[in-house]
């Protein structure tokens, strides 16, 4: 239903995607196009396919049928090193971090640049310092180890590792899941400052609504294995659509709304 924002061209599409796991249908005829420079929220219910969209979209999972296009190339066609290059490109922040717990927070975050990059120890290390620094991590957490942090702490680690090699795109898979409210705020600001400084485009699959509707240029909900209703906040509430109206509904949106702005 949403038309492409005016001048940006579409990243990723997915059209005609058909894809169950035996018994168990989770996509349709699913459609959907990401746009360069937006967010864009994924939006369903737990088990609905959300993680799994984002994961086609790197060719970490296939269709069944239809085709996923990143960049006008067929991500199922692409080589190794095609899609090496296309995931230095797109960054992916797991939902559970995905930290390595014998490494250093220096290592974690440094990791691709390590192995993709030639830059000397030090450089690797101010760079670090500097990705650190850019989601409110104290430099001392560089040489700590994942199991020293609070769980909030380690999701913005993954968020350093995320920006780390300057990616084009990032992929979040539910940043939110399982933090207290305090750090919810402190990384839905982040979701939003990150997008704004850097340029990005991107894609958050969440069962969060409240950071959604505070970070996020269009919602793609997910229901009955498709996307049916995508588009803008506006747009979705102009439908009149009392299911999507009760979906959209957030009681605390102008108290959430002057906390993600502060």
């Amino acid at each position: 239903m949403s038309e492409a924002p005016q001048g940006r061209r579409a990243i990723f599409e997915m059209r005609g995607i058909d894809k169950s796991f035996g018994a168990t249908k989770i996509f349709e005829g699913m459609d959907l196009s990401v746009y360069e420079g937006e967010t864009l929220s994924i939006l369903g219910e737990s088990g609905s396919g959300k993680s799994l969209c984002l994961k086609m979209l790197l060719a970490l999972g296939y269709p069944d049928r239809g085709k996923v296009t990143a960049y006008g190339r067929d991500v199922g066609e692409l080589g190794r090193d095609q899609l090496l290059e296309l995931r230095r490109d797109v960054a992916y922040v797991f939902q559970d971090d995905a930290l390595f717990d014998s490494m250093t927070i220096l290592h974690n975050v440094g990791y691709a640049l390590y192995e993709h990059t030639k830059k000397t120890d030090a450089e690797i290390r101010e760079r670090v310092l500097h990705c650190l620094r850019s989601v409110n991590l104290p430099e001392r957490v560089i040489d700590l180890h994942p199991a020293d942090l609070s769980g909030g702490m380690r999701k913005r680690v993954g968020l350093a590792r995320a920006i780390a090699l300057q990616p084009k795109v990032i992929l979040f898979d539910d940043p939110t899941r399982g933090l207290d409210p305090q750090s919810i705020t402190i990384i839905g600001r982040l979701l939003k400052r990150l997008h704004n400084e850097l340029n990005v485009t991107s894609v958050m699959a969440t069962h969060d609504l409240r950071t959604a509707l505070h970070v996020s240029d269009r919602l793609a909900i997910l229901e009955d294995y498709k996307f049916p209703y995508v588009g803008t906040i506006e747009e979705l509430r102009a439908l009149k659509n009392p299911e999507i109206e009760g979906f959209l509904y957030d009681p605390e949106e102008e108290l959430w709304g002057n906390v993600m702005h502060e």
